[in-house]
């Protein structure tokens, strides 16, 4: 044994004697301690072992030390078939509509009486993400039989149109180009006004062609804007032919914290009649015409909250190319707007003036029953002056009301051509069915109102009326000028598939000129008198239904009252008409 271990034996039987004693001691008080003899052997020196901190791991002085047997886990795993899979958990989302199919191509045709055929065809295709095109084409004709007339009535117009677009990052630019022919009867000739030889012996066809081309480009952030060009050549079956080319642009300057804009326009239009006017008994000398217009229009706008005003001024040069005689033009050209109280009221005005240009292909659009025989000159409209108020009575109900005064120079009027039967023209327009164009000095008293409701995109309704007065320096009437007109519009979705809608317009009594036939039944003998147009009504509707997202049947009615009213003076209208065809819409 080591030295303490020695140490403790003998602290332990050292105690063990005191306690025996004392325990003896307790038992017999009375006895006497004795004596004893202590033979010490060596003498008892005390010591201190040297100090240490407890270890975390201590080290085992053991001889024999426990070695933990490494433990190695194993999972015994048998595959077993399972149908669950588990969802991802989501949040509850608004559910949103999905967004319309749109195709980029349609077509349409439809037939009815009395010969009616429509067919329209449209695509519009991308080739990349700023270019693409479209093109167009539409066709309408009519092959009915009018009563009461002694010519036939044929009618057709088609169009083709094609367009190109390239947008960049500042400006976009694009191209277009288009053609159309026309054909119409002069069939204003009553019946029993001339003899059944001597209308078999007319050819009452007019035939119109018209090709165009321009191009345009709008410029972003710099002081020039845009720009414009556009041609258009325009002819007939009569040697009748019209050039016209419009070059436009604009140019835009901020002026502290208002804007300045400058328009240039620049109008060229030449043509040719080969037959000469029907007031002159032979045929001999054609009609021509030329015009030019350079016109600069600066304008400075000043805006505010409620309030904006355009001061401007409309300053024209024109010449009459064929009588070499130029005039200068000053107009006014400014207009403004005030709001009164928010958007349930808003006034706006203006005096606006121009130099129009008038064209054979416009009158045309018109009324196309004029003759191959037209003197054409601008229109010199002195000023428009205007006041007005607008706005929205509630979220779903707008309206509009304006009063005017115009004076115009030189304005065209449409009247019945005299009846001229010593002409040997090559198309038969010169008796007393077709129209010339009658310029007067008129000045004109006009009012307008409108109310439009728009409850929701399901259902739109809005109604309208004019009236004029008209004084003419010549004291004629404003020839086929009415003084009431009117109109009423509506579309009706009615749920996802079928769609509806109508139009009724009213026109009120209009002044011209017809040829009287007598008693002798001579053309010659024949007499132009003044005569009134009654006022008419026409009623249009259309019903549609949707049989899927791409195709959709329509049915349409055009004059509904069957009225063979008279548009234009001896020119009676088809009664009712009724057209019923299909639209498909996909995807080239």
């Amino acid at each position: 044994m080591n030295k303490n271990c020695k140490l403790i034996l003998i602290m332990i039987i050292g105690f063990s004697h005191i306690g025996f004693a004392q325990e003896d001691d307790n038992d017999e008080e009375t006895d006497d301690i004795g004596t004893e003899t202590v033979t010490v052997t060596k003498a008892y020196t005390p010591t201190i072992s040297d100090a240490f901190k407890i270890k975390t791991m201590p080290t085992l002085g053991d001889s024999i030390v426990l070695q933990k047997k490494k433990v190695e886990y194993s999972i015994f795993s048998v595959p077993v078939a399972s149908t669950f899979t588990p969802a991802k958990g989501t949040a509850t989302a608004v559910k949103k509509t999905p967004p319309p199919i749109l195709y980029n191509s349609y077509a349409s045709a439809g037939g009815g009486n009395p010969a009616n055929f429509m067919a329209k065809f449209y695509t519009s295709r991308a080739i990349d993400r700023e270019s693409g095109f479209t093109v167009g084409l539409d066709h309408n004709s009519s092959f009915g039989d009018i009563k009461g007339v002694a010519l036939d009535n044929v009618y057709s117009n088609s169009e083709i149109g094609g367009s190109y677009t390239k947008r960049d990052r500042d400006f976009d630019w694009g191209v277009d180009i288009g053609a159309q022919h026309q054909l119409y009867n002069w069939y204003g000739i009553p019946d029993g006004v001339f003899t059944e030889a001597a209308v078999n012996a007319m050819d009452e066809r007019q035939n119109y062609f018209m090709a165009e081309a321009g191009a345009h480009i709008n410029v972003q952030d710099s002081y020039f804007e845009n720009a414009e060009l556009e041609y258009r050549r325009f002819w007939d079956a009569i040697k009748s032919g019209e050039n016209r080319a419009v070059f436009k642009t604009g140019f835009g300057f901020p002026v502290a914290d208002e804007s300045l804009d400058i328009k240039i326009k620049m109008d060229y239009i030449n043509g040719s009649f080969d037959n000469a006017d029907l007031n002159r008994a032979a045929n001999t000398v054609g009609i021509e015409y030329g015009h030019l217009q350079a016109g600069l229009n600066p304008n400075l706008t000043l805006l505010d909250d409620d309030f904006s005003l355009n001061l401007g001024v409309n300053l024209v040069y024109g010449i009459d190319m064929e009588n070499d005689d130029g005039n200068f033009y000053i107009y006014p050209a400014v207009t403004a707007s005030y709001r009164l109280l928010d958007e349930m009221a808003i006034a706006y005005g203006g005096l606006v003036g121009e130099l129009q240009q008038n064209s054979y292909y416009g009158f045309v659009e018109e009324n196309p029953y004029v003759s191959p025989t037209l003197n054409i000159i601008p229109t010199d409209t002195k000023y428009d002056g205007y006041v007005g108020l607008k706005g929205q009575l509630l979220p779903y109900l707008s309206y509009n009301v304006k009063a005017s005064y115009t004076a115009e120079d030189r304005s065209p009027l449409f009247k019945l051509n005299p009846q001229n039967t010593f002409r040997n023209d090559d198309k038969s327009y010169n008796f007393g069915n077709s129209f010339e164009v009658f310029y007067d000095d008129i000045k004109t008293l006009g009012a307008f109102g409108e109310l439009n409701v728009d409850v929701n995109r399901n259902f739109t309704l809005g109604v309208n009326a004019e009236y004029y007065h008209y004084s003419t320096e010549t004291d004629n009437p404003a020839w086929n000028r009415p003084s009431l007109k009117g109109s009423l519009f509506m579309d009706y979705q009615i749920g996802e598939q079928w769609y509806a809608g109508a139009n009724l317009f009213y026109i009120g009594e209009r002044e011209d000129v017809a040829t009287i036939a007598d008693q002798t039944g001579i053309p010659s003998n024949f007499s132009a008198e003044r005569v009134t147009l009654d006022g008419f009504f026409d009623a249009n509707a259309h019903l549609g239904y949707r049989y899927n997202k791409q195709l959709s049947i329509f049915l349409k009615a055009a004059n509904i009252a069957n009225d063979n009213y008279l548009r234009w003076a001896n020119y009676p209208v088809q009664g009712l008409q009724v057209l019923a065809g299909m639209t498909y819409k996909f995807d080239i």
